[in-house]
């Protein structure tokens, strides 16, 4: 379970790089009832995703040449700097140097070893998202890696999560559930697996995070997907103990999951 009580290492924050952001609004705006709020002059190209008047994303156009859409997911830290550096010494890489978002907070992104890429956030006036696990928000992160055993190693000394192997049905391999450092199951925030390169497809092989958004009803909010322009990699299907969920793609190529979770 997400929580907003923001502890270190606990997701506390995602954000979309998109080719065309108003398209991009409109699509999420049609699945999940989400508002786009423009920063205005402060930040022209970047904004907020709104439900219900509460931000449950950021939004904002591709920085980098070549780069695909993707959301990109930040975790919480008490101090952006230190992260960076012990990022480096485990082998991972900083792809965005630890910066100041004007009084908002501290940040910085990079990639694991494996060449999975994820973000830090440290908090000053913005202490992050401000709803989550709730229909239309987010509520799990999920981890698709080339080398699970080195990802449970990088993110555990860096983060100091707590981790919990669970075979997968059908001998379908084997799930690394995560939990933030000394909390009970109930915090219990993503999960990592296994894949090989050639069924990450969308990054041509390499390892990504995604984010998965509840859904009151998976079927209707997929049906929403596709009318919107949307695509569905897997599902809807059940998924015994967890809930309903599918694999989706937006308009411009970025994934996330819907899930209806069990009672």
């Amino acid at each position: 379970m997400i929580t907003t009580d923001f502890v270190p290492g606990s997701p506390c924050w995602l954000d979309l790089g998109a080719p065309d952001v108003p398209a991009a609004a409109a699509f999420y705006g049609a699945v999940f009832g989400w508002e786009f709020q423009s920063m205005g002059e402060e930040a022209p190209d970047y904004g907020f995703l709104k439900l219900g008047g509460r931000t449950v994303a950021g939004i904002g156009p591709l920085t980098e040449k070549g780069a695909r859409s993707a959301w990109m997911i930040y975790f919480h830290t008490t101090d952006a700097d230190a992260t960076a550096r012990n990022v480096e010494q485990a082998g991972g890489t900083i792809r965005l140097i630890p910066m100041d978002a004007d009084s908002e907070g501290r940040m910085a992104q990079f990639s694991d070893p494996s060449g999975g890429q994820f973000a830090v956030w440290q908090p000053a006036d913005t202490n992050g998202l401000e709803v989550v696990d709730e229909p239309g928000s987010l509520c799990w992160t999920e981890l698709y890696t080339t080398d699970a055993a080195g990802a449970r190693e990088f993110y555990g000394n860096l983060f100091g999560w707590d981790t919990e192997d669970m075979p997968l049905p059908g001998g379908g391999g084997t799930y690394t559930l995560i939990t933030p450092a000394g909390l009970g199951q109930e915090r219990m925030q993503g999960g990592l697996m296994q894949l090989p390169s050639e069924h990450l497809t969308l990054t041509g092989g390499r390892p990504y995070w995604h984010p998965v958004f509840a859904s009151a009803d998976c079927d209707i909010t997929v049906e929403k997907v596709r009318k919107a322009g949307g695509t569905v990699q897997m599902g809807p299907e059940d998924a015994e103990g967890v809930g309903r969920l599918a694999v989706c793609v937006d308009t411009a190529g970025a994934d996330f999951v819907v899930l209806t979770p069990s009672d």
